[in-house]
């Protein structure tokens, strides 16, 4: 039983449409006349109407920002929310293809070649399906070096690092790019995820469009550089940096900051100075970046991001999607998900970078509500 101004959010084994099996988080609750919520924001005015549950499920990466937007929404609409289910971008996809879902979170794109556009265009009553971007989650360069903060770095060192070819921490190819820094004479460990992550794709998909061919180990959701020591997730990589003096690996960036560990500034591939990791730098990665999906379908081109020219943009980026039908079969739940999605592209993006995602910068902002608002 829900209580008046409180939102519910719980861990529970249980199926979705009969359908899913496996551990999930379903986020639930009830909304308030009062004009805050547990956010810590002022609740806006919204005229909530359509379907009073609505039902979705995908990205682990953006599960904590899909918390904080669902606050909002059950604050701000009493009697509606959303059970988002945490179980992955490939398990989200399929139960939206499949019914199961209303929308789906997924940190990948539909793929042609697996018929993902055309499934889900069926399931969409022949409509296309659109990507909304609403969650961008920075990854930051972490490492363990006392007294060196701010080590800069670039896009071919990087890779030399994750592949094994530099090795220590006074190599001259490090050093050049910190003039007047005494770097130490320090074996290099690389720490990589073990497990298949969307973050290593990202990472790795940065590598090899911004280390001018430096990398040559691939992509992939598997670490394929050949060096280094695996720790499964971001909670154990981030862990292992900050009790291995030496060490540099790559987190979400809330992992980061909440160990205190130290990140590297990035100079991208336009030159110039080092970036410093926070929003303004991936505000303006994300104002910059190019769109390749046509209209309101917002595909974002991450290779625009990781090999950015633009001053001042920070270059590592994780893109996160809401993949809804352009118009629903049921006019109640897509009046609700454009609420929902308003929602969380306006008030919900207060404080997201507490949490370690960068909020939309104003541009960006306004081509996503506009993509909303044609929702149907």
């Amino acid at each position: 039983m829900c209580v008046e101004g409180t939102t519910v959010t719980r861990v529970r084994r249980g199926k979705l449409a009969c359908a899913l099996a496996t551990m999930v988080l379903v986020l639930a609750g009830c909304g308030s006349d009062d004009n805050t919520a547990q956010t810590g924001i002022d609740i806006p005015d919204v005229d909530c109407s359509g379907a009073p549950t609505i039902n979705a499920s995908g990205s682990t990466a953006q599960s904590n920002a899909m918390i904080r937007f669902i606050n909002i929404y059950d604050s701000a609409c009493s009697g509606y929310t959303v059970n988002y289910n945490s179980s992955g971008s490939g398990a989200g996809v399929n139960e939206f293809i499949g019914g199961l879902t209303d929308f789906a979170g997924s940190d990948v794109p539909l793929q042609e070649e697996f018929d993902e556009v055309s499934d889900a265009k069926q399931r969409c009553g022949g409509h296309e399906a659109w990507h909304l971007p609403l969650v961008f989650g920075p990854i930051a360069v972490t490492y363990n070096l006392e007294g060196f903060d701010g080590i800069a770095l670039d896009g071919p060192v990087l890779a030399k690092i994750f592949n094994g070819t530099i090795t220590e921490w006074n190599d001259p190819r490090i050093a050049e790019l910190n003039d007047g820094v005494d770097l130490p004479d320090k074996e290099i460990t690389v720490i990589f995820r073990s497990d298949e992550s969307g973050t290593t794709q990202n990472f790795q998909n940065y590598l090899r469009t911004a280390s001018e061919d430096a990398w040559g180990q691939g992509t992939g959701k598997m670490f394929l550089g050949g060096v280094g020591e695996g720790a499964r997730g971001n909670e154990n990589t981030s862990s292992a940096v900050d009790r291995t003096p030496g060490s540099i690996t790559y987190n979400e960036w809330s992992f980061a900051e909440q160990r205190g560990l130290q990140i590297a500034r990035i100079i991208n591939s336009g030159g110039g100075e080092p970036v410093e990791l926070d929003s303004e730098s991936t505000g303006k990665a994300i104002d910059a970046a190019t769109v390749a999906g046509e209209g309101h379908d917002l595909v974002i081109e991450l290779d625009s991001i990781y090999g950015t020219e633009e001053n001042g943009a920070y270059p590592l980026m994780l893109v996160s999607y809401e993949i809804v039908c352009s118009t629903y079969p049921d006019p109640d739940v897509s009046e609700a998900i454009q609420t929902f999605l308003r929602v969380a592209a306006t008030d919900g993006q207060q404080g997201l970078t507490d949490a370690g995602f960068t909020p939309l910068p104003d541009v960006f902002q306004k081509r996503l509500l506009d993509s909303i608002e044609a929702l149907s």
